[in-house]
């Protein structure tokens, strides 16, 4: 079923949630609860009578960027979608066509050497697909007026002018990536989840990693209250394009030493692991070695969770309701099995839940034993 889900239109959420009437905050919105192939539904506010004391949540800190920039090719308008800034300066970028209506539709790639013409005078050429899986997304150097791209063997030939500052060009020229299901352009801060914390070297996310999206400070405060924990991890997520699900490409991450100790203290006790979203998946799992100890870690990861690599440290995930695309829905097969996720697809759409990233939120935990659950309700 999953594989062939499709979302109503009408399920879309189109603007966030403290925008749908007078008084709400992001926390009001719906929250579906799956242990094992039971399903309950809950409202956000109600995630910490779900959680117990010494259980622990993985929270993403990364910062969604102002990634999105008008250009030119040509005479052709063009928007430029910055997704990931690569060691040696230059972008791992996506060139889309605008539709008309405030949002873009997906574009040809290349080919090589294509320029595109940015605002201030700043140039983008387009050197080399990203991988060799799929043409969308392409590597690009970026230069101030004046300057030049340097030659593809990065030999910086022709008197190479200054490379320009895509994070100044970004916060001069920027938006954040919108998607043609939302229903008008967002200030960034609708894209700043509350466990978002500027990076030294200014790098942030293309887009925001929503699940922790509804997360409010006063919902933080009554979750530390009720004992559980919080352990920070980074990384810095690139473009997913509704149109294309190729496989995901390497990510910078980092999960430092103190957070790597909270995970394993809990993994000790009775706490319960819980992933708030894939992104923090992917972080914890690239520093979790064979053995199932988290150790400080930092650079790039190219793991992609799947069934049959499994999860090492993730009990539970909480997760927005997003389109299936294969490795979303190979993650979360990983986490809680094929029957759990599709179980809670059907509960989703029969609930009329909303769906993308200013939803509702899908919170899976792991099932447990009638004893447990007792235990866990009355021994606090």
């Amino acid at each position: 079923m999953t594989t062939a889900l499709r979302v109503p239109e009408e399920l879309s959420a189109r603007v966030p949630a403290e925008q749908r009437g007078k008084g709400l905050d992001r926390d009001a919105v719906r929250l579906l609860v799956s242990r094992g192939t039971e399903v309950s539904h809950h409202g956000f506010a109600e995630l910490p009578g779900l959680l117990r004391a010494g259980d622990l949540l993985i929270v993403n800190t990364s910062p969604t960027l102002a990634a999105a920039v008008d250009g030119r090719i040509g005479h052709a308008r063009v928007v430029v979608h910055f997704s990931t800034r690569g060691d040696d300066g230059r972008w791992a970028v996506e060139v889309r066509d605008p539709d008309g209506r405030g949002t873009t539709r997906a574009r040809a790639g290349g080919p090589a050497g294509t320029e595109v013409r940015l605002p201030g005078g700043v140039r983008l050429v387009l050197e080399e697909p990203l991988t060799g899986r799929s043409p969308r997304l392409w590597w690009g150097r970026v230069s101030e007026p004046g300057g030049r791209v340097p030659e593809p063997d990065g030999s910086g030939r022709e008197g190479l002018g200054p490379e320009a500052d895509v994070l100044g060009l970004l916060g001069r020229h920027g938006r954040p990536i919108r998607y043609s299901y939302t229903e008008r352009d967002q200030p960034l801060s609708a894209y700043q989840t509350v466990f978002a914390l500027p990076a030294a070297d200014g790098a942030g996310s293309a887009e925001m990693p929503s699940a922790a999206r509804p997360f409010t400070a006063r919902l933080v405060a009554a979750l530390v209250s009720r004992g559980v924990q919080f352990a920070p991890v980074t990384l810095h997520t690139g473009v997913a394009s509704a149109e294309a699900h190729e496989p995901p490409y390497p990510e910078r991450f980092a999960v430092p030493e103190t957070s790597a100790r909270l995970i394993n203290a809990a993994r000790a006790g009775d706490g319960r692991v819980v992933a708030v979203g894939t992104t923090a998946v992917r972080a914890v799992e690239s520093a979790t070695g064979a053995d199932g100890v988290v150790r400080a870690a930092e650079g790039w990861t190219d793991l992609v969770v799947t069934p049959e690599r499994g999860v090492r440290v993730v009990d539970g995930l909480l997760t927005g309701l997003h389109e299936p695309e294969a490795s979303h829905l190979l993650m979360l097969e990983a986490v809680t099995g094929r029957a759990a996720i599709d179980r809670g697809y059907d509960a989703a759409l029969r609930g009329r839940y909303l769906w993308h990233e200013f939803g509702d939120v899908h919170l899976i935990l792991p099932e447990e034993a009638p004893h447990t659950e007792h235990c866990a309700s009355n021994c606090r």
